[in-house]
């Protein structure tokens, strides 16, 4: 693994480990509002996240590579409505489509092994926009009528457990 391939999964690594604690903090913040499904389902994306990070760790380490974990930034303690929490949701995972797409073009003219596990990602990560759009769109929908956001709360607190990761 030349080092500019090396740095590239380390960033992807970075991202996976913010996102996890992005969302665990977005979790807390909906227990707190006592929307307990939505706080659920973001603690199960949370433990995705973190299944995400631990395979590209491993990636990089059976590869002979070096692992950098770097510091992580202070994650906010307030998100706004479920709406406004889920559209930070939806925002950030087309942050990481990019990151995985720009990851994987490189990658593909670099190492094409690599490539293939950042491609499983990339695939992954159809889902979880289309995910988040949907409860984006849902959360839109129900407006303010609180009754309907209950409903969706509830829906989501079902989730039992994160997806397959990664391929």
């Amino acid at each position: 693994m030349n080092d500019q391939l090396q740095k590239l999964v380390n960033n992807l690594i970075q991202i996976e480990h913010v996102s996890t604690t992005l969302y665990l903090a977005m979790s807390a913040y909906m227990a707190n509002q006592n929307y307990t499904g939505m706080a659920k389902w973001l603690r199960l994306q949370s433990d995705e996240e973190r299944t995400h990070m631990l395979k590209l760790i491993d990636y990089v380490t059976d590869k002979g590579g070096t692992v950098a974990i770097q510091e992580l930034p202070a994650q906010p303690n307030q998100f706004g409505t479920p709406l406004e929490t889920f559209k930070k949701v939806l925002k950030h995972e087309q942050f990481v489509t990019d990151s995985y797409r720009q990851a994987y073009n490189y990658a593909l003219q670099e190492d094409p092994q690599t490539a293939l596990i950042i491609q499983d990602f990339l695939r992954e990560q159809i889902d979880e926009e289309a995910q988040a759009q949907t409860i984006v769109d849902r959360l839109t929908i129900a407006g303010d009528n609180q009754a309907a956001i209950l409903v969706l709360d509830q829906e989501l607190g079902q989730r039992n457990v994160a997806p397959a990761a990664g391929g």
